[in-house]
């Protein structure tokens, strides 16, 4: 079920408020977490199955991790728990790519059924991952309810595109937490923003970003190859951002408070701050469960940039079983070594003109690097970028339409500014300023009536990170 759905916004989430807010306080986990079986069970009931068994494996290896304090002893339940999980993520996510590498590799035909994806399963994953290494690292006590453990993995806001929430950062909500109104209301705005993002900006950019690449590179233009990437990078950015909004607002008004996922990444100077404003959540399960158990920076100045680029050659690894992806982690990891070798990844204040030229030059990195995570091959990915900068030009299709019309100019336009922080602080705006919250709560009402007419009206509605 997607949050940018008629179904979900006028059946399940109306009716799953009602009866929570309605609810007395000690029952109310159980309401969502049977709220978020029926939500994720709504679209993939064959496979609830595997989430249950991870729910349950890491319950059980926390348990374990709290009876027994011998080191070693310790050590062996947190990695064959974690193997367990990660056996799970492999088999799902990367069979079929290790298999198609094998026959391509030693020419053989090893014929296997295609194994199909759950929803969700690399952000369910990570969280009981997460769970799993605080009890071990006894940041938190391992939870003895297993169904308070069951509602932290699949509550339904963040269950299938996160963002990623670490135990530590809500243990407390999940036993303890308060409804305030105001948040309820903030929830909501934040929800609407994030709607609009996903279903009036997203959605229309998909249109022509998907024609763009449907052609081969040697069809298109230099122009239209631009068009393409640009209105990629923008889709991207408000298809993910957009749902992340949708997640934070449901937490807000469930009374849980998530961690931002996006910051403005667009406004980065360089990759290193990019990706401390994008996609926070994975980048920080990274750094916290990841790069710093490696040694981090406390092992030497080369040990500190392997372990950077390995993090990001993970991350591409992540994000899905292709070659690009791969490809995609090396590029980002690249600049970010590079970055860390002539002092660029610590803020520092620049001239305007050296502000500039930074700028420039990690919107080219992040640019391409969104070509490289978004052509279906990697050979695909260098004829793209070849076009953009003027190589091999050669025969194309003038007379194709490419779905640009005055809605998708107005999305562009809205995009770009909207990529930078000119509107901030708009949920936040003060009580006494009744005028100015009066205007903008009559815009968001104006967006919701747009965003689902706008659903009514139109059976395209994807979403990119289902696929990871």
């Amino acid at each position: 079920m997607l949050f940018s759905s008629m179904t979900f916004l006028f059946v399940f989430m109306p009716v799953v408020m009602a009866v929570y807010f309605l609810a007395k306080k000690e029952i109310r986990n159980y309401i969502l977490l049977i709220a978020s079986i029926i939500f994720y069970a709504w679209g993939e009931p064959r496979y609830l199955a595997i989430m249950i068994i991870t729910i349950l494996v890491n319950y059980v290896g926390a348990l374990c991790l709290d009876k027994y304090h011998n080191p070693r002893q310790r050590l062996g339940i947190v990695t064959a728990t974690i193997l367990v999980d990660l056996s799970f993520l492999f088999y799902f996510k990367y069979f079929n790519f290790v298999v198609d590498n094998i026959n391509l590799a030693l020419h053989t035909h090893i014929d296997f059924v295609d194994v199909i994806m759950p929803i969700g399963i690399s952000f369910y994953t990570f969280q009981a991952m997460s769970y799993l290494i605080d009890v071990y690292r006894k940041e938190v006590p391992a939870q003895r309810d297993v169904y308070k453990l069951a509602l932290y993995i699949v509550l339904f806001p963040q269950l299938v595109a996160g963002p990623i929430v670490k135990y530590h950062d809500v243990c407390e909500q999940i036993d303890e937490r308060k409804i305030e109104f105001k948040y309820v209301i903030i929830g909501l705005k934040r929800f609407i923003i994030g709607l609009a993002k996903k279903v009036l900006i997203a959605n229309t950019l998909a249109v022509v970003a998907d024609k763009v690449f449907a052609q081969a590179p040697e069809n298109l233009t230099t122009s239209v190859a631009w068009l393409g990437a640009v209105a990629y990078c923008l889709q991207l950015y408000y298809d993910f951002s957009g749902y992340s909004d949708m997640a934070i607002g449901l937490g807000l008004m469930f009374g849980f408070k998530f961690l931002e996922n996006f910051n403005y990444p667009y406004i980065s100077k360089t990759i290193s701050e990019f990706w401390r404003r994008w996609h926070i959540s994975l980048a920080t399960w990274f750094r916290q469960y990841l790069y710093i158990p490696l040694g981090g920076n406390r092992k030497g100045t080369l040990r500190t940039y392997w372990n950077l680029f390995f993090i990001f050659l993970v991350t591409g690894v992540w994000h899905g079983a292709a070659w690009n992806y791969i490809l995609w982690g090396v590029w980002n990891g690249i600049f970010i070594v590079f970055e860390r070798f002539i002092g660029w990844s610590k803020d520092k204040a620049d001239t305007k003109l050296v502000s500039v030229g930074k700028h420039i030059y990690a919107l080219m990195a992040i640019g391409i690097g969104m070509i490289i995570f978004r052509a279906p091959s990697v050979m695909y990915c260098f004829e793209f970028i070849g076009k953009m900068l003027g190589i091999n030009v050669g025969e194309h299709l003038p007379d194709f339409d490419y779905g640009v019309n005055n809605k998708f100019a107005l999305m562009m336009v809205v995009g770009l500014i909207c990529a930078m922080p000119v509107c901030k602080n708009m949920l936040y705006v003060a009580y006494e300023r009744k005028v100015l919250r009066t205007v903008i709560n009559i815009w968001l009402f104006v967006l919701f009536f747009w965003s689902t007419i706008s659903l009514a009206a139109s059976t395209y509605n994807p979403f990119i990170y289902f696929r990871f």
